[in-house]
């Protein structure tokens, strides 16, 4: 992997220059020239598409084939939610066509070493000092878990909002306190700028390393360096500014904070950090070469070395495009 100053647009996808996340419901979603127009009961919007990281699909909510077809190549990741960003439900793919990024996740998810050096590299990137040496899993989960409660009970000291712990029930929404509902909410717009973080970024959700069983492991990791920065001072604070508003602002403060602390771009690069210094014997493809065509077919795996695909090894040169 190249370093930061050389990578290009067909290596890194132009995710971490778009903006956050926009989230539709009870609307309809049209292509127009190069933008979406969206239209509900108030009027219409035009949202230009290069300048969006995640489109967000909640309920009641139509939206035609060019539309998602403008999206996809501006490399906007579409994701179907639930009522406030709840739930997921499916997403769309990335910009990127390499699966470099993914045989090397996988690669290191394998290999129980490598596996346990990213771990602790997560952990590490949590705590804002440094932990000592020499401990092991168990130990650094057991003050992961001190920090967390004592961010919890620090913004419950700082805006007067009372905190319970975290108790919510999917089925029974509303009978959860204001809080929990505001941590929900803002945890799904998180999870889905990770998500479209990791996909553009051409790394697999479902690969996750603390987290693992889940379509969206990666997805709950890569969140989890952030949700006491930004995820928990939003919700509560928009709880104290207003309970009965808590979620839509919520949404709206946690957006404030992605942009405040640029989030696009650290997760991009964190990400990276992860698998720093971890290489594979076999690059897989790249994306300069599916330029001309996206549709070409990517190497063949050997033992010794990866070779050219769509040949026609059964021809006496071996050198006839199938």
């Amino acid at each position: 992997m190249r370093s930061s100053s050389t990578r290009d647009l067909h290596e890194l996808p132009k995710f971490r220059d778009g903006l956050t996340f926009l989230y539709v419901e009870h609307a309809s979603i049209e292509q127009e020239a190069k933008a979406i127009a969206i239209y509900n009961k108030s009027g219409s919007s035009l949202v230009p598409v290069a300048a969006l990281g995640t489109l967000m699909l909640g309920p009641g909510t139509r939206i035609t084939h060019a539309a998602i077809k403008a999206l996809s190549e501006n490399g906007v990741t579409t994701v179907w939610v639930g009522e406030d960003m709840t739930r997921y439900y499916s997403s769309g793919t990335g910009e990127t066509r390499s699966a470099r990024n993914i045989i090397r996740q996988a690669t290191v998810w394998a290999d129980s070493e490598k596996h346990m050096m990213v771990v602790i590299r997560m952990y590490r990137k949590r705590f804002i000092e440094l932990l000592p040496q020499g401990l092991d899993l168990r130990q650094i989960r057991g003050r992961e878990g001190v920090r967390v409660r004592e961010t919890y009970a620090f913004w419950s000291r700082e805006t007067g909002v009372t905190w319970n712990g975290r108790n919510y029930d999917r089925k029974d929404w509303h009978e959860s306190d204001p809080i929990n509902r505001s941590l929900s909410t803002g945890a799904s717009v998180l999870y889905g700028l990770c998500h479209a973080a990791i996909v553009s970024s051409g790394f697999s959700p479902a690969l996750g390393f603390i987290h693992t069983g889940k379509q969206l492991s990666f997805v709950y990791d890569i969140a989890d360096l952030y949700k006491s920065e930004i995820l928990i001072p939003a919700a509560f604070q928009a709880v104290a500014q207003d309970s009965q508003c808590a979620e839509q602002n919520t949404r709206l403060k946690i957006r404030q904070r992605f942009k405040e602390t640029r989030l696009l771009d650290r997760i991009v690069d964190d990400i990276e950090s992860l698998f720093e210094g971890f290489t594979q014997q076999n690059g897989g493809d790249t994306d300069e070469q599916y330029q001309s065509d996206a549709a070409m077919p990517g190497q063949l795996w050997d033992p010794v070395s990866e070779v050219s695909g769509g040949v026609d090894y059964g021809s006496d040169d071996t050198g006839e495009n199938t």
